[in-house]
Order: C-alpha cells, then sequence, then structure tokens
C-alpha cells in the first residue's frame, strides 16, 4: 500500500500545486509509516494473530477504498481528470 499515495499524487495533483501537494503526501506518508511502525510492537505483544489481522483489515479497506473512489486515470489528460474529480463522476 506505500506506493498508492505517490501514484495517486503523481497523476490527480495538477501542476501549479504538484510541489506543495507532494510535499504533503510525503509527510503523511511519513507520519503512516511512522505510526505502524510505533504500533507495530505494541500490536505484537498483545496478541500475534491480532496484529496480524489488523493489518489485513486495513490493507482489506484500502484496496477497497482505491477500487470503489480512486478514478481510472488510463488515458485520459489532466484536464479530463480535473474535470471528472471536480464534477464528481469519478465516485463509483
Amino acid at each position: 500500500m506505500g506506493s498508492v499515495p505517490w501514484v495517486i499524487m503523481s497523476e490527480i495533483f495538477p501542476i501549479n500545486i504538484k510541489g506543495i501537494g507532494g510535499s504533503f503526501v510525503t509527510l503523511v506518508n511519513w507520519l503512516a509509516s511512522l505510526t505502524v511502525s510505533f504500533a507495530f510492537n505494541f500490536l505484537m505483544s498483545w496478541s500475534a494473530s491480532g496484529t496480524f489481522f489488523f493489518f489485513a483489515f486495513v490493507c482489506a479497506m484500502a484496496i477497497l477504498f482505491i477500487v470503489k473512489i480512486v478514478p481510472e486515470t488510463k488515458g485520459k489528460t489532466l484536464e479530463e481528470i480535473q474535470a471528472s474529480i471536480n464534477c464528481g463522476t469519478w465516485v463509483a
């Protein structure tokens, strides 16, 4: 799941805010990684199988989010992607 923010960021942000947006995505991605790394040992001391199922559930929710919410951008220009996001037609 770690590469998903980078792919979405590179395709969705317009050129004029790509730098700021990229910085924000990087910050959020690193904070999420820090949270997972910090919480992992606590969760493992609680329950090894519980930790596995918790992270499996989070990954399943992420996959559902990507399939249902993230727009398909293959073969579309940046302007077409922005227009579909602005009018709300990208929500499945």
